[in-house]
């Protein structure tokens, strides 16, 4: 199961989660991850989709953005390998039942996924320290089919594959870049705007 796994997240893709939350911070958020599992059962998270920050446990919009993230990524050889969540709560620290319901349903497809929860005080700490480790908790499946919190010291964690993804994400902090990120509920909201957020870092 989930135990024999490292994982390993892209600069851009655990940027954009981190924004997706600051931008709607008195909201619980939620995306998801796309990626691929390496021959080193190492589960590579290539990209990220910020899916919704408002009801978002409703399923019919849920649906939908994974048919279309899904027909996206598909293409270009990545599938969806785990969920995001950050709490409404800044002091939350439960896995709540929506994120454990989106996190089983993308495990049927992606045993071994990741459900990664936005940890409040790393974001807030942040900028005073020189942390290089992920905002985040990482849960996977145990051997009883329960999401279990994967501590940071064990072999199996959570990785940032650039090292300096924490300094690159402070600095979009103060710049105040997360104005500019677009969810899957701006998208439906107004067409035009961009899921992919494909000029984000341009």
């Amino acid at each position: 199961m989930g135990g024999d796994s490292k994982y390993e997240i892209h600069q851009n893709a655990y940027i954009k989660l981190v924004l997706h939350a600051l931008k709607h911070k008195t909201s619980a958020v939620n995306g998801v991850l796309l990626g691929r599992l390496s021959g080193d059962e190492t589960v590579e998270i290539v990209d990220s989709v910020p899916l919704f920050h408002s009801q978002i446990g409703l399923l019919p919009p849920l649906e939908i953005a994974l048919i279309m993230i899904e027909e996206y990524f598909n293409d270009k050889g990545l599938s969806i390998v785990g969920y995001f969540h950050a709490n409404e709560r800044f002091d939350d620290f439960e896995l709540s039942n929506i994120a454990k319901n989106i996190g089983d349903h993308i495990s049927k497809y992606f045993p071994v996924a990741a459900l990664l929860l936005l940890d409040n005080k790393k974001l807030e700490a942040l900028p005073k320290g020189k942390d290089r480790s992920p905002v985040m908790q990482l849960y996977t499946k145990d051997a009883s089919r329960s999401w279990k919190l994967v501590e940071s010291d064990g072999s199996y964690r959570l990785t940032i594959k650039e090292p300096s993804a924490n300094v690159v994400l402070v600095d979009h902090i103060s710049s105040e870049k997360w104005k500019d990120i677009t969810d899957f509920d701006d998208h439906l909201d107004d067409i035009s705007k961009d899921w992919l957020n494909s000029e984000l870092f341009n």
